[in-house]
């Protein structure tokens, strides 16, 4: 099958299509023909070993010392092919989508995963493609959502609501009876105000702690990006205030949150937001694009 390998640590350049062994069917495993994934800011990290201090070494230690042992990849959109003989959950030809950031493998025409990763059927009112732009930033916002505890009423402020995990979070804590202020450049101002946010603000202009106080505050970008702007991030929290960061925990995904994601996606309440499309042999291109910093929601490889 054809397959795209990450060469060493370093820039999109080395990432090569090439063709490799089909992944082994296990027992409890889901064999599945992938027609779309995502390319994730998380996946480029890991691609440029972009961690310093500690967490070098030990990334090393777990995805490879010069290279990444696997193919990347987390985020499966496609068709069963085959199960293993202790599965029960699934048969060939389901439709289904998830994401595995452990076993990753996604950058490929196919990929065998356990049958208890996150992984359900497709929502049926979404395109492979579109499917594929829910589980990253879907189930990272609803696990921070849920941390944050965040409630009907509150007043919630989203930095960086026009990425893939702060697309989700604006319509998840929206759907939760919040009010939202989404934090964004100028040009994603309409995106962020259609997801259903009541107000957004412009970081390269305003000062958002001017427009508090806010029961929560949520950093959905991480402090590499966002340390300068969250620094007085404080002064704007309401008093018992809560705040937090994607890098202040690592998030454990449920099924039971992709399930719910699947119904608020059939319900029209979650809306996947895509920026732009590549095929496979377009990954380089892709991961140059990710790597830029200014996505609007998720970028997308289709293998159909």
């Amino acid at each position: 099958m054809k397959a795209v390998v990450c060469t060493a640590y370093g820039p999109p350049e080395v990432l090569r299509l090439k063709e490799v062994e089909s992944p082994r069917l296990r027992r409890n495993g889901v064999c599945i023909r992938i027609y779309a994934t995502a390319v994730t800011a998380s996946d480029c990290l890991v691609r440029g070993l972009k961690f310093g201090g500690w967490r070098r070494p030990i990334f090393r230690a777990v995805f490879g010392v010069r290279a990444p042992r696997r193919i990347l990849g987390m985020i499966v959109s496609g068709e069963v092919e085959s199960v293993g003989r202790n599965v029960t959950a699934f048969t060939p030809g389901d439709h289904v989508f998830g994401m595995d950031g452990f076993r990753a493998g996604t950058y490929a025409e196919r990929v065998c995963w356990s049958a208890h990763a996150a992984l359900t059927t497709k929502p049926a009112n979404l395109t492979f493609e579109e499917a594929a732009a829910i589980p990253y930033g879907g189930l990272l916002a609803s696990y921070f959502i849920r941390r944050l505890n965040v409630r009907e009423g509150q007043r919630v402020l989203i930095y960086g609501a026009s990425g893939a995990i702060g697309t989700s979070a604006v319509q998840l804590a929206r759907h939760l009876g919040a009010e939202v202020t989404g934090v964004c450049s100028a040009a994603n101002l309409d995106l962020v105000r259609s997801l259903g946010a009541a107000s957004v603000i412009d970081y390269t202009k305003d000062d958002f702690t001017a427009a508090g106080p806010f029961d929560v505050i949520f950093d959905a970008v991480g402090r590499r990006k966002s340390a300068q702007a969250m620094a007085n991030a404080a002064k704007a929290l309401a008093p018992r205030g809560t705040q937090m960061s994607v890098d202040d925990s690592f998030p454990r995904t449920r099924t039971s949150d992709l399930v719910s994601l699947k119904q608020l996606a059939e319900s029209g309440e979650l809306r996947p937001v895509i920026d732009r499309t590549y095929a496979l042999d377009q990954i380089v291109e892709a991961h140059r694009y990710v790597d830029q910093g200014h996505k609007k929601g998720n970028v997308i490889i289709s293998l159909q």
